[in-house]
């Protein structure tokens, strides 16, 4: 790879595939209206915001009164953060999350299962996840990579997942020890090429800077192709990401060594 990228260059593509998150347990609806106020910025807008699902509602209401509806996908969290092995549970929770407007659901996969060694029960609760979506919203399955710890359980969780269905697949919650890592990421990127399906792959916990998000991109434009490289395949999910891009984009450019974009 070039030894640099340029930061402008990753801040200004960066933006448009951020899922701009909040998941806080003391969320507020003042919170989630604040967080879609945010979304529009002299830049552009991201990709998507990413709340919990009793904030649905408001969430479409902010985006509309900011006139990014339609523009702005709304990502809910099910099953979030504790990844239990309720596949029926899950499945309604998804469903709900459907059925009140989410245009995306990120549900996290039974991984203790999976780290069991239970690949079936795994594997059932994304085609049930995905039947939940009813072809009405993207299903992105959260894999807790940072949990998985082998690259060889990464590896399989990636593969259950594309074969259960999954529109995407997620590194982390954020809300672990270990979340996103270029190591997790190349694993899974990998597992998305080796399948030849059209699954889109979402970073996640831990991505506070444009050079964090500039990293992520070059290694998934390397292992992926340039034209890869857009909302319907990738994403970045931080709540904290977004303050940098914009510094960035409004005068703070640069470089940073190790990867090219």
């Amino acid at each position: 790879m070039p030894a640099s990228i340029n930061l402008t260059q990753a801040a200004r593509q960066a933006l448009t595939l951020l899922d701009l998150t909040s998941l806080n347990a003391t969320d507020t609806d003042a919170d989630i209206e604040s967080l879609c106020q945010q979304a529009k910025t002299p830049f552009g807008h991201p990709a998507a915001v990413c709340i919990y699902p009793q904030f649905i509602v408001t969430a479409r209401r902010a985006l509309t009164a900011h006139t990014l509806s339609g523009q702005v996908k709304i990502a809910a969290v099910t099953n979030f953060p504790d990844g239990g092995a309720d596949i029926m549970g899950a499945a309604r929770e998804t469903r709900e999350a459907v059925a009140s407007g989410a245009d995306e659901v990120d549900v996290v996969l039974p991984y203790r299962t999976l780290i069991d060694g239970d690949e079936d029960t795994c594997l059932e609760f994304v085609e049930m996840c995905q039947a939940a979506c009813g072809g009405q919203a993207l299903l992105k399955i959260i894999l807790e990579t940072g949990e998985l710890e082998t690259p060889a359980l990464i590896k399989r969780a990636s593969e259950i997942a594309i074969e259960g269905g999954a529109d995407f697949i997620k590194t982390s919650t954020g809300k672990v020890e270990v979340n996103a890592t270029l190591e997790a990421a190349e694993i899974m990127l990998n597992a998305i090429k080796d399948s030849g399906q059209d699954v889109g792959f979402k970073t996640a916990g831990g991505i506070y800077t444009t050079a964090d998000a500039a990293a992520y991109l070059a290694l998934a434009t390397d292992i992926m192709g340039p034209a890869w490289i857009t909302s319907k395949h990738i994403r970045l999910g931080a709540s904290d990401l977004l303050p940098s891009l914009v510094a960035t984009l409004t005068g703070n450019t640069g470089t940073a060594s190790g990867a090219s974009v």
